[in-house]
């Protein structure tokens, strides 16, 4: 499903009507064309669902089958935000780290950083995207063995409601060997 600019348009230009504010002011006079556009961008991702992103960035290379079978591949750190489908409200100083063990195959780790990035640009629970990160990797990467923390800040919390600026929500999702061998859970989670 595409994302329909012309009506988010619409909608904003209501919006700021219902808000009591004069969308033919100045200041407000391109902002509904403005956000519509915003959206196309930050919510991108919608308009993929988890296998199209895995084919988008499914380019893979062999992998030395001598590697030690418990050697772990992972990317820290990847800036992301994305946005709560609770409130609409920004997540953000987001840091996702995704790692995996090599099936015989090996991700670019560019591609890591895309998969993420794109995954993030839908409306969404934050456990959501470590769930869908897990899930398009192992399709790309052939890999069951795949692990996402992400640290992220939400203004839900943070702007409105209780206000609490300093807090921090952590997600790990956990597949395959990750799941079962806490040794490699702390491996990963102690890089």
């Amino acid at each position: 499903m595409a994302i329909d600019q012309e009506r988010i348009e619409k909608d904003i230009r209501d919006i700021l009507l219902a808000l009591g504010d004069d969308p033919e002011r100045e200041g407000l006079k391109e902002t509904p064309a403005r956000v519509a556009r915003m959206y196309s961008e930050v919510f991108a991702g919608m308009n993929y669902t988890n296998h199209e992103i895995a084919q988008m960035f499914g380019k893979t290379f062999a992998h030395d089958s001598s590697m030690s079978p418990d050697e772990i591949v992972t990317v820290r750190d990847i800036d992301a935000f994305s946005y709560c489908e609770h409130h609409m409200a920004l997540m953000y100083d987001m840091k996702i780290d995704v790692g995996y063990i090599p099936n015989g195959r090996v991700i670019g780790l560019s591609k890591i950083a895309r998969i993420a990035d794109m995954v993030t640009r839908r409306l969404q629970l934050q456990e959501k995207i470590g769930t869908d990160i897990c899930e398009i990797m192992q399709e790309v990467t052939g890999s069951d063995s795949i692990a996402v923390k992400i640290r992220a800040k939400h203004s839900c919390m943070t702007a409105r409601g209780i206000r609490k600026t300093g807090s921090q929500t952590v997600t790990t999702t956990f597949t395959g060997r990750f799941q079962t061998d806490p040794s490699l859970q702390m491996r990963f989670l102690s890089v």
